[in-house]
């Protein structure tokens, strides 16, 4: 299956390596910054006749790929994904799918005609130890779910936002919590029933006075299915990241999944007694080398066999406005003053802007 990636940055390794795990003939290679993908080609030591290009138009009239993965500043992602979508590409998104609601939907109106695949790159749900805690979800063990609870308690300095001067922007980025927390986001979403009845939320910035947006972000979010669930979000932790966990509740069961990346069970506890929680513990945990995981090369799996099969994703373009909606949700809940009720009008990243001045 022929691939490009379209943008060469911080994650982009994550995405070479899951597509040559996945035997994928990387036939392009696409930055601004020519550099970066000369970098790429070096680290992988990937075959040096792959086309370099920094214009990705030129690119996808070239290579005709059938399968583009996304890995731009996040306020191309829309723009980039939608001109792909009508060279007739399936698209690995990463996250944020966009950074407007409007802009989500008409990636998925346009997928649809066009008949094509989009995932949104949210691959810690194929952690394991995300994988065992969604299996109990979907075994009702838990019972009627109480509450969830997401942290993200992350460190980024002035080195990580001077390198990109598009972080910390509303116009290309968001803040913590559309960036660094996200991905946990989607998770308690996902975990809870997805459908979100209000949510509360304040955010601040409390230690970044050189980005435009939040570095601190708490919620309350209430589910139709009478769950809540409790958002606390930051890149102010000193001096280091220190932990991304997800708990879960529900009268016959409690979950604790922590580690860099909600990637170890650490707490493993049901009525029904159907396993072993030590065994749990080991057997559905790992150590990844950064908070990224181990989850884009299962992720690339499963798209490359949508694909093939002519079937949805595990992760859709549905999922990821879902978790853009929350985090939008919160955004206005913090800038109005009041509870917010979903589902969400028209909203973006722009109509927060000037909000920390």
């Amino acid at each position: 299956m022929r691939y490009v990636l379209i943008g060469c940055g911080r994650i982009s390794p994550n995405h070479i390596a899951a597509a040559r795990e996945n035997k994928l003939e990387i036939v392009g290679l696409c930055d601004l910054e020519s550099r970066n993908i000369k970098d790429k080609i070096v680290k992988f030591k990937l075959n040096r006749s792959i086309h370099q290009y920094t214009d990705y138009h030129e690119m996808l009239e070239k290579e005709k790929p059938e399968l583009v993965a996304i890995a731009t500043e996040s306020g191309k992602h829309a723009a980039i994904a939608l001109d792909c979508i009508e060279a007739g590409c399936n698209l690995i998104i990463e996250k944020p799918i966009a950074l407007s609601l409007a802009d989500a939907d008409l990636i998925i109106e346009k997928a649809k005609e066009k008949g094509v695949v989009v995932c949104a790159c949210h691959q810690n749900r194929f952690n394991k130890s995300v994988q065992k805690i969604r299996e109990a979800v979907e075994m009702n063990r838990f019972g009627r779910m109480f509450y969830g609870t997401a942290h993200i308690r992350w460190n980024r300095g002035y080195d990580y936002y001077s390198r990109a001067k598009w972080r910390g922007t509303w116009e290309q980025d968001g803040g913590a919590l559309m960036n660094q927390c996200i991905h946990n986001i989607d998770l308690l979403r996902w975990m809870l029933g997805d459908e979100v009845e209000e949510v509360i939320g304040m955010t601040d910035k409390m230690n970044h006075d050189y980005i435009e947006t939040e570095d601190f972000g708490i919620a309350m979010i209430k589910f139709r299915n009478g769950a809540y669930g409790i958002v606390e979000g930051t890149t102010d932790i000193y001096p280091r990241n220190l932990e991304e966990t997800l708990y879960l509740f529900g009268e016959m069961g409690t979950v604790k999944a922590g580690g860099q990346s909600v990637n170890i069970i650490e707490e493993w506890q049901f009525a029904d007694a159907l396993d072993i929680p030590e065994e749990v513990k080991k057997e559905f945990s790992n150590n990844p080398p950064n908070v990224y995981g181990y989850g884009h090369t299962p992720l690339y799996k499963d798209v490359i066999s949508s694909i093939e099969q002519g079937v949805e994703p595990y992760i859709t373009a549905e999922a990821g406005k879902r978790a853009l909606e929350l985090v939008l949700a919160i955004y206005k809940s913090a800038q109005e003053g009041g509870r917010v009720k979903l589902p969400l009008g028209r909203c973006s990243t722009m109509d927060f802007k000037g909000r920390f001045c």
